[in-house]
């Protein structure tokens, strides 16, 4: 794919506009006579800055050592199955299959990050508040007495058990 020239602009609000011209579809202008109108390339820059953090850095290491070791360790693998160790055919195939394992969750990481995937929640709510818990109680009890009592009784029997602790 060949790219076009590329021409600089000056945007209505004093930047500079780098783009590809064979991308240009008709270039809309804007107040000053500038062309804004870009095909496909609107935000790569942007997303490519994003992924050059210290955090993503390490993560983009990471992935580069698991995958070169998981494929050394493979390579290791099939000189000694070569030896004649029967048992190193399976790892000769499986520590590639852990490199690709690395690879598909790095994309996968990438593509959540692009777009604004947020990573599950640490700490695990509780699927009824305590007023909830509460109010279904009321209900139960309302409906039978003998619970009720009881519910009185075991509540009686914790308040004793407290101030004995």
């Amino acid at each position: 794919m060949s790219r076009g020239l590329l021409r600089r602009r000056r945007a209505p609000d004093g930047r500079r506009i780098l783009f590809d011209a064979a991308q240009v579809e008709e270039p809309a202008t804007a107040a000053g006579g500038v062309a804004v109108a870009v095909r496909g390339t609107a935000g790569r820059l942007g997303d490519v800055r994003r992924f050059l953090t210290p955090g993503w850095l390490g993560l983009h290491a990471l992935a580069i050592v698991l995958c070169g070791a998981f494929l050394g360790f493979g390579w290791w693998q099939f000189d000694r199955a070569q030896s004649g160790n029967d048992r190193s055919w399976a790892y000769t195939f499986e520590w590639p299959i852990f490199a690709i394992f690395v690879v598909v969750m790095w994309v996968k990481m990438i593509r959540d990050e692009r777009a604004g995937v947020q990573p599950a929640p640490k700490e695990i709510e509780e699927p009824a508040e305590a007023e909830v818990k509460r109010e279904i109680i009321r209900q139960q009890e309302e409906e039978d007495p003998a619970l009720a009592a009881y519910n009185r009784y075991l509540a009686r029997l914790n308040a004793q058990s407290r101030g004995r602790g």
